[in-house]
């Protein structure tokens, strides 16, 4: 039995320190913050009650797998979940709108055939058909199995078989998201609705490549689901999965240093100047942040992937809504923005600004728990904006952006504005408190190709003994990659470097 020291409790580490203790390790988890849950927090007021990061849980599955191997016992004995149906729906530049099926090929197809036009279903089913190709093709060395030593080859092979293209007397191929969407899709809002999930995670469709397709296809093939009483009640679940473990939780506690021993990781040393020795450490933190706790130690070995850094953030805007939720209101609606290029050019331009014109995510559970009484309405609204530079001066231009995000908001929800009690606005800053990453960053999923830019650091480091685990490590970031990085993290513990994933 060793003694395990893990930093920070986000849903990641947790779900490691979980596995670890099972294994009959001893762990404890030291968060600097009073809470657990990382990024997954809740926001409450008057009765009132909002999800602050993840509104939906795609690919639940791994959390089932991480219920079963901790206690033989199923996530929906924990938290009540809810398949999301329809998925979202979308409301495009020209006002066309569409409500696409949780999970039916087929009902997207006519539900995109009769919103947009004969045709336009069937290229976006041949689109699904070809990003199942790249899911399958990535999925175990991406998502399953621990960085590969070469992880150039990843980086350098496209695993989506794009559609040859004759432009200009000579026959290419799509490269990028975008490239996928003008010369496949062939329809301005399949584009749209294509390129809507790279944003969500901070990514530029014109720069991600192809392989981001199987964003839209996670969503489209495992589905979209929503957790009772909110996404915080995952995190509280695998919290008292922990604690049931007899993982031990130190609240309050701020590491400033991963102590050395004999050239390998030793302990953890806080700001109080106390040291809890180990003989693993496993790092839930930003890059910022480990390299900070490494000190003059290498972190990664020459030629490893580098940590991504630079990313954008999230801006969060939680209305409190008199009146009730009318019936057959869909859980999530995407308002895209009238001007895709200027939205991008502002958001990863040299200097990133917010957009003028956002796109806008409407959450809207419909959720008792969430509302003091069935005559009010909880209502969540979600855009990308920089990580950096967003709060120059204060909270008005977070007011100033909350305002442009209430204005899109009401091409989904006529008379929005008239029914706001009040509103509460989260920012990068936010953010950045509750997690630590500079500038409230967020990390995205791993990706192929694309030189590699999109991957993220092995879990294992060069400081033998030192692991690292959440988001802004492989398989990166987003609710159910952190569970498989927890996975991960305790597969190369309990087994040694031999370890190569699940089976």
């Amino acid at each position: 039995m060793a003694r395990i020291a893990v930093i920070g409790a986000g849903t990641g580490a947790m779900a490691a320190a979980a596995r670890l203790a099972v294994a009959g390790h001893r762990v404890t988890v030291y968060e600097r913050t009073e809470t657990y849950g990382g990024g997954v927090r809740r926001f409450e007021r008057d009765g009132f009650a909002f999800d602050t990061g993840p509104a939906l849980l795609p690919l639940p599955a791994v959390y089932r797998d991480l219920f079963v191997k901790t206690g033989r016992e199923p996530l929906e004995d924990r938290v009540e979940l809810v398949q999301v149906d329809p998925s979202a729906r979308h409301v495009f530049a020209d006002g066309t709108a569409v409500s696409l099926p949780n999970a039916s090929r087929a009902g997207v197809v006519t539900a995109l055939d009769e919103a947009l036009g004969s045709g336009a279903g069937q290229r976006w089913g041949d689109f699904l058909v070809r990003a199942r190709e790249a899911w399958d093709r990535t999925r175990r060395p991406l998502l399953e199995e621990p960085l590969w030593p070469d992880w150039p080859v990843l980086a350098e092979r496209e695993p989506y078989p794009a559609v040859p293209h004759k432009r200009l007397l000579r026959t290419r191929r799509a490269g990028t998201l975008a490239e996928v969407g003008a010369w496949e899709l062939r329809d301005a809002r399949l584009a749209a609705l294509l390129e809507s999930h790279a944003l969500a995670y901070g990514l530029d469709p014109r720069t991600a490549p192809a392989s981001a397709a199987v964003l839209p296809y996670m969503e489209h093939a495992f589905g979209t689901w929503y957790v009772r009483g909110g996404l915080r009640e995952l995190a509280r679940a695998v919290y008292e999965r922990c604690v049931a473990r007899r993982v031990e939780f130190v609240f309050g506690a701020e590491a400033v240093r991963i102590a050395e021993r004999d050239g390998r990781a030793a302990g953890v040393e806080f700001a109080d100047g106390t040291v809890a020795e180990a003989e693993f450490v496993v790092a839930g933190v930003p890059p910022e942040t480990l390299d900070r706790l490494a000190g003059r130690t290498a972190v990664r070995e020459p030629g490893a992937v580098p940590a991504r850094r630079g990313l954008p953030s999230r801006l969060t805007v939680l209305l409190a809504l008199r009146g009730g939720r009318p019936e057959g209101t869909a859980h999530r609606t995407v308002v895209h923005t009238p001007d895709r290029a200027a939205e991008l050019d502002a958001l990863f331009g040299t200097v990133p600004v917010p957009p003028a014109l956002p796109t806008v995510a409407v959450t809207r559970p419909g959720d008792p728990a969430l509302v003091p009484d069935p005559e009010h309405e909880a209502v969540t609204l979600t855009a990308t904006v920089p990580a950096c530079g967003a709060e120059p001066a204060g909270r008005e231009p977070l007011e100033a952006q909350a305002e442009r995000m209430i204005a899109a908001a009401e091409r989904a929800v006529p008379g929005l504005r008239e029914r706001v009690l009040w509103h509460e606005v989260r920012g990068p800053a936010d953010i950045e408190r509750e997690t630590g990453a500079p500038g409230g960053a967020v990390p995205a999923p791993a990706l192929a190709a694309a030189g590699g830019r999109l991957l993220h650091p092995a879990n294992s480091t060069a400081l033998p003994g030192l692991f690292t685990v959440g988001g802004w490590s492989h398989p990166g970031g987003g609710l159910p990659h952190a569970g498989m990085s927890g996975a991960l993290v305790a597969g190369l513990i309990v087994e040694g470097p031999e370890f190569r994933g699940s089976q």
